[in-house]
């Protein structure tokens, strides 16, 4: 049996670490959809057409080691924005999503554009503040030189990019349920999220 939980939501809020701890909790298959985009982002900056990299990406692409680089986020936000990127990866993401045995999806548009029909959908959001403290405790932990304020203006772009494209752009579906993770440990937003999913399942 198929049962899909769509989450969303900007960069830094917790939306992969609550996808993670979903699937593992439910015994769900996990995708970070956005590691498809990083993972084409990256292609894109070696000097491959962004399109054709979507179309022909494999499994090795998804492992890179420098996928969570500033660079590579900022470029997949711009390849995100092209339409037919995303029509690239569209049909890998609802078969995904509709596996049997249940399956999580974390991503922007998942809820909206690519499984509007999921059983459950939380969108996963937090200040900009302390979106950018993680990010750059993540970015300094793997040896980045980065400032906050640098990770800060990274986000702000990525934000306004991300919320002013044309293609499926970042929002909350009609029906999502809002998941603020500004003030919570992580334990204390898987648990409100395994609570929200534990509903919808009753």
């Amino acid at each position: 049996m198929a049962f899909t939980i769509a989450i969303d939501g900007p960069a830094a809020a917790g939306k992969g670490t609550i996808g993670r701890a979903l699937a593992a909790h439910f015994g769900f298959a996990h995708l970070d959809t956005g590691l498809l985009y990083r993972a084409t982002g990256r292609r894109m900056l070696a000097g491959a057409d962004p399109v054709a990299a979507a179309l022909s990406l494999g499994v090795e692409d998804l492992e890179a080691d420098d996928l969570r680089t500033s660079e590579v986020g900022q470029a997949a936000s711009r390849v995100a924005a092209i339409p037919e990127v995303r029509q690239a990866l569209l049909d890998f993401q609802r078969a995904f999503a509709r596996r049997v045995g249940g399956a999580v999806l974390d991503g922007r548009d998942i809820g909206t554009v690519i499984c509007p029909e999921a059983e459950v959908k939380i969108y996963v959001t937090a200040s900009d503040a302390e979106r950018a403290r993680r990010r750059h405790r993540e970015l300094t932990g793997k040896g980045q030189d980065v400032t906050l304020a640098e990770v800060a203006e990274d986000l702000r772009q990525r934000d306004a990019r991300d919320s002013a494209r044309a293609a499926a752009p970042l929002k909350p579906a009609k029906d999502a349920l809002m998941l603020d993770t500004s003030t919570m440990s992580i334990e204390e937003a898987v648990a409100q999220a395994i609570a929200i999913v534990a509903a919808a399942k009753r």
